[in-house]
């Protein structure tokens, strides 16, 4: 009697030991499966969902009037950030209330719900000349843009010629809406010789 209660009690404990492992092994081919789905998935994460060659993107302001053009040679939108890559940008404001500005580079990045233009490579910015300003033209390696806002800063060296005027400095913000420029760090300031009168 003895005998036979003490092996039902190791087949008992026999029994838990397979159910346990039975689960155990379960859950691990679980875990290994997802594991495998995940990095299957995460090389497609960042893939674009679209491209698109020789674009122009016209965005209208709150009134319904267009507020800037930004073209390109190409734009490649990824999903995963829902930001756009854009190669050889130009972006051109059409603010009715300022003179418009003509922004040129060699890449651009698009992100922050299409608020913000991260320009890169020979930025060059113009502003034509208008009977209230004279002509403004603006050179750097990087420049961030807010359209919506009409600013734009970078922590790059500038080259800046407002007019007769020019200017270096390292370092810039600027608000096309109130026509100020905020040049930074060491700088040269030159201005052209007063008329005779």
């Amino acid at each position: 009697m003895h005998k036979r209660t003490a092996h039902r009690w190791q087949l008992t404990l026999i029994m838990l030991v397979g159910v346990f492992v039975a689960v155990g092994s379960f859950w691990l081919v679980q875990v290994v499966n997802q594991a495998g789905q995940e990095e299957q998935g995460d090389p497609y994460r960042n893939e674009p969902d679209y491209i698109i060659d020789r674009f122009s993107l016209v965005r209208m302001s709150q009134a319904g009037k267009p507020a800037y053009i930004i073209s390109g040679d190409k734009l490649t939108h990824r999903p995963v950030d829902d930001a756009s890559d854009i190669e050889k940008p130009y972006v051109h404001s059409l603010s009715g209330e300022q003179p418009p500005m003509q922004m040129r580079a060699q890449s651009a990045l698009i992100d922050q719900g299409n608020t913000r233009v991260q320009l890169s490579g020979k930025v060059d910015v113009l502003r034509p000349a208008t009977a209230q300003a004279p002509v403004l033209h603006l050179t750097t390696p990087t420049l961030t843009v807010y359209p919506d806002e009409e600013r734009m800063e970078t922590a790059a060296a500038v080259a800046l010629q407002l007019g007769q005027s020019s200017a270096t400095g390292l370092g810039m913000k600027a608000n096309n809406a109130t026509r100020e420029v905020q040049l930074g760090g060491r700088g040269q300031l030159l201005l052209p010789p007063r008329a005779a009168h």
